[in-house]
């Protein structure tokens, strides 16, 4: 009788063990989604044309494929953005994206004419952005990549341009902005976010408005510096950004 019992119970044992799900962290996935926005640049366009972003987390790494065909990134600047990838992957924190461009068909634009961009040979394995964060089991993440226009892009001393991608990586559910607008629009500002050591900049554009995407919470000193002569720089205190939340400095005068 005892030793049925011990069957019985094994038995048991092995069949909900058969039937249970495998929650291991190795198992566990987060569906992600992948947008990215642009810091304006002179530029009348930058194409860009990326093959996969990966992602590598602490129970593994997922490649995530980019469909479609090269696109303007100067198209989504001030606040918009495009969805270039999405997928379900390794949950757990986040160590290493690595964003991978096809070889052909990145170029600028610049006074009407094309000129091919081209990627120097060390970032052949991807251009690598380091983020800080958790993907939490299916509990859907969006990440913002925020590729800088104005820092990317070198021209050489022969008249070539090559692609030194400079990209920052948002989470975008843990933070806010920062907005305001130049004038004149002419003085051609850099625009700085400063909080202690850390430092964002952006350009204002051809209208004179500047925009910090992925700001986390806290106190910023924006510093605006013309690049037109004939104006004078200007500095605002305690810019408080919230989780959220866009703060608008309105207009800014450095005349």
């Amino acid at each position: 009788m005892k030793i049925n019992s011990i069957i019985v119970a094994v038995a048991a044992t092995a069949l909900l063990g058969s039937c249970s799900t495998d929650d291991s962290p190795s198992t566990q996935r987060t569906p992600v989604t992948v947008k990215i926005t642009d810091a304006p640049g002179y530029y009348d366009a930058i194409h860009l044309n990326i093959d996969e972003i990966e992602i590598r987390t602490t129970s593994g790494s997922e490649s995530l494929d980019v469909d479609g065909n090269p696109f303007n990134i100067l198209d989504y600047t001030m606040g918009k953005d495009t969805v270039i990838a999405g997928d379900d992957v390794p949950s757990g924190m986040i160590q290493e994206i690595r964003l991978k461009l096809e070889d052909e068909g990145n170029e600028i634009w610049v006074d009407g004419v094309a000129h091919p961009l081209k990627t120097p040979s060390g970032q052949s394995s991807g251009v690598k952005i380091k983020v800080q964060d958790e993907l939490i089991p299916n509990v859907a993440y969006t990440l913002l990549l925020d590729f800088d226009a104005a820092k990317s892009i070198v021209k050489t001393g022969n008249g070539e341009y090559l692609l030194k991608p400079v990209i920052r990586a948002i989470p975008v559910a843990t933070s806010g902005a920062i907005a305001g607008t130049i004038t004149p629009a002419e003085s051609l500002a850099n625009v700085y976010a400063i909080d202690g050591t850390d430092t964002v900049g952006t350009l204002a554009n051809s209208v004179g408005k500047f925009y910090f995407p992925g700001m986390p919470e806290g106190t910023y000193k924006v510093v605006v510096e013309p690049t037109a002569t004939g104006y004078m720089d200007k500095t605002i205190e305690d810019v408080q950004v919230v989780k959220g939340s866009v703060k608008d400095l309105g207009i800014i005068s450095v005349q």
